[in-house]
């Protein structure tokens, strides 16, 4: 797919007009030293990095921008790094005079730029170092603030620049990660489709299919990746420009985001709460896709009831306390202020009872699902042992309460609810 004709935008039948503010993708061998081009008229720039990924890119990127001013900050690369409010301020701080930020990495380091980039008006570039996720050309920063997982629209990088021979030495675990966010593609699309069903929200064919598309292309490509090929590579590389372009073209991050990202961002949370570990959120994706695979089998198994469960206020609350700690006041917040605690969604449940199974029935199954990771190496079982059954549960009641956003999480408990509340 020709990306940069993408990008000049998709008059479509859904009746928008569909853009990406985007100016340059660029990835291909030897793609840095395309920053020299796309930076052309800076005069000075802040680079942002970790340790590891500045080893791999940053003096490639530093060659590139030769004759400009160059301020750094550079994280430690032997802890986590948390995109929190620490760690805008150490970016904040460190901008001075500069008129274009150049992130190296990948997730965590794109999203500190993309954030600080919108809050101080500085366009920024991102160097990718690893095809490890989709979110290098949509507009959501994924922040934690206050102490919750907070999806900011903080607009878009000027140029995706990722060099095939710098993703192709990626640490095994990033390429998986890229791929299983791909696979959880399916769940986030079937999720979509829920919503139109039952809300009536803006749905896109085009964007639908073309994501459908790219997750079709990728199942091809895992022999390649395990591999470390570098076609392969890039072709996963371009598979999640393009669903992060999809999301730019929804004005959202529908086509790519669903209860399988609400259990990844659960496990995050929590992890980061507890100080208890968790893996990195692609893979986590992944795994999570199963198990709203299997939520999906259950629910078509079950006879739907013909009311919604209201949960008791109180025990509600005290069940998210103990999940969400000091954060689970801006959880029930956050659902207040769409009433997704009062709203009664029974007579549509009833009456569009035959076309939302139809909907849940369209997702591969939770067996079909794992086959397609096992290809690149996933075992569910390291995921089941980590996380543990009760956890997993707690996920699929309340991982719901970090988003606004209706899914199939939503559905199973406006159905069935917590028996440990009643």
């Amino acid at each position: 797919m020709d990306i940069n004709k993408l990008l000049r935008g998709v008059d479509c039948s859904c009746g928008r007009k569909h853009t990406c503010d985007i100016e340059f993708v660029y990835i291909e061998k030897n793609a840095i030293a395309r920053l020299r081009e796309v930076c052309i008229e800076s005069r000075s720039v802040l680079i942002v990095a970790d340790e590891n990924t500045y080893s791999v890119a940053g003096e490639q990127s530093v060659a590139a921008l030769e004759g400009k001013r160059i301020e750094r900050v550079i994280f430690d690369g032997s802890v986590v790094l948390v995109p929190d409010e620490a760690a805008i301020d150490r970016v904040t701080r460190t901008l001075g005079d500069a008129d274009t930020i150049v992130g190296i990495g990948s997730g965590v380091i794109q999203d500190l730029c993309k954030y600080v980039s919108h809050e101080s008006g500085i366009p920024y570039v991102i160097v990718a170092t690893a095809p490890s996720m989709d979110g290098y050309a949509s507009d959501g920063a994924a922040m934690i603030t206050g102490g919750m997982k907070v999806t900011y629209h903080a607009g878009l990088p000027r140029a995706i620049i990722a060099d095939t021979a710098v993703l192709k030495d990626a640490p095994t675990s990033m390429i998986r990660a890229g791929y299983g966010d791909i696979i959880g593609k399916f769940s986030a699309l079937n999720d979509w489709k829920l919503s139109r069903c039952i809300n009536g929200e803006y749905f896109c064919d085009y964007v639908y299919k073309t994501t459908y598309g790219q997750i079709s292309r990728t199942l091809e490509l895992a022999d390649g990746l395990r591999s470390r090929n570098e076609e392969s590579v890039r072709a996963l590389m371009e598979a999640l420009v393009v669903i992060g372009i999809m999301m730019s073209f929804a004005g959202s991050s529908r086509p790519a985001s669903g209860s399988e990202h609400h259990l990844s961002h659960f496990f995050e949370i929590t992890g980061i709460l507890t100080g208890s570990p968790y893996l990195p959120h692609g893979i986590d994706v992944a795994y999570s896709t199963v198990v709203t695979a299997s939520l999906r089998e259950r629910l078509l198994a079950r006879q739907f009831p013909r009311r919604v469960i209201h949960p008791d206020r109180n025990a509600l609350s005290a069940r998210l306390q103990d999940i969400y700690h000091e954060s689970a006041e801006s959880c029930m917040a956050l659902q207040d202020k769409i009433g997704s605690y009062t709203r009664d969604l029974s007579s549509i449940y009833t009456e569009k009872e035959a076309e939302i199974r139809e909907i849940l029935s369209e997702m591969p199954s939770s067996e079909e699902i794992k086959a397609m990771l096992s290809l690149a190496d996933y075992d569910i079982s390291k995921f089941y042992s980590l996380y543990g059954e009760d956890k997993i549960s707690d996920a699929l009641l309340y991982a719901k309460e970090l988003k606004d956003r209706y899914t199939v999480l939503w559905l199973s408990y406006d159905l069935w609810g917590d028996d440990r509340l009643k």
